[in-house]
């Protein structure tokens, strides 16, 4: 391919995209070829580099406008401006400062002698929310001299707990001229006061009044990002769950787990008068006894 058409990488039909589409899409590609789910593909690898290489082109609004104008000036199907071996080099000394010719005569030296640098590994938490939608994050690492590094990463929508985004080229230099390690970063999600994930199902406290939990009632219960109504069956207990499902935290397949409710009846700490003789009078007339 002459020109590396960086909307195709990323599967966008138009140059005429906001940045927020353009995150969404580098999103999207950087999840179905990442090296972890595509273990041994070298082609996968190279995908990665492309897609790397279309975001960080296009996210820039002002390398954005010159990657268009070059595409639009020169190599328009219908306009003849360089030959193909120009277009090449044009485009690449361009953007990446080198040529097809000087690419490939460092690959044959990479061959020879370059071993590949050494990988970093490193972890950070991110809050189900922004694991669950999906965030762009800065990173601060500290660099063998002792200089820290600010890297950006692109924490997908509905990344797993535990899994590891590697950013190819981000790793420790090669002793001898090879290329770069990769950076390896474990993503631990961390639960909330509302929320706390395991698997991919979500558990959360359903608070119920004494009289809710003995008659039954319709309620709602808000999940990570709506709200579901549900019925209670009278005469359920603390401690019972009931499932919502599909409410839950995002699998790898794109479907989701479920929604575990557990059941917390709680009574009021302080009574009206009415209340307390309403209590009084349920007392004394109830034959229930939880202790026998």
């Amino acid at each position: 391919m002459v020109y590396k058409n960086y909307y195709k990488i990323l599967d966008l039909e138009t140059s005429q995209v906001s940045v927020e589409e353009i995150k969404n899409a580098y999103r999207q590609a950087a999840k179905k070829y990442h090296p972890d789910l595509n273990i041994g593909d070298t082609l996968a690898e190279e995908k990665i580099k492309d897609i790397n290489e279309a975001y960080k082109t296009l996210s820039v609004p002002a390398s954005k406008r010159k990657y268009d104008r070059i595409w639009n000036s020169q190599f328009n199907k219908e306009k003849k401006a360089f030959s193909s071996e120009e277009r090449k080099g044009a485009i690449l000394n361009m953007f990446f400062g080198k040529t097809e010719k000087e690419e490939k005569q460092e690959k044959n030296v990479y061959k020879k002698v370059g071993t590949k640098g050494e990988n970093i590994e490193t972890e950070i938490n991110v809050s189900l929310d922004e694991a669950f939608y999906g965030m762009e994050k800065m990173l601060s690492i500290r660099e063998v001299e002792g200089k820290i590094k600010k890297i950006s990463v692109i924490i997908p929508q509905g990344i797993q707990n535990g899994e590891k985004i590697r950013l190819i080229g981000q790793g420790k230099a090669s002793i001898d001229g090879g290329k770069n390690g990769d950076l390896l970063i474990k993503i631990n999600i961390e639960d909330n006061n509302k929320f706390k994930l395991r698997d991919n199902d979500l558990y959360t406290d359903l608070l119920l009044t004494p009289w809710e939990a003995a008659l039954g009632t319709r309620t709602s219960v808000k999940s990570i990002d709506d709200e579901t109504k549900i019925y209670i069956p009278q005469g359920i207990q603390s401690g019972e769950r009931i499932k919502i499902p599909n409410k839950g935290y995002q699998k790898q397949n794109g479907r989701r787990g479920d929604l575990i409710a557990e059941i917390k009846v709680v009574v009021p700490k302080q009574l009206t008068d009415k209340e307390r003789k309403i209590f009084e009078e349920l007392r004394d007339a109830s034959v229930f006894n939880p202790r026998k």
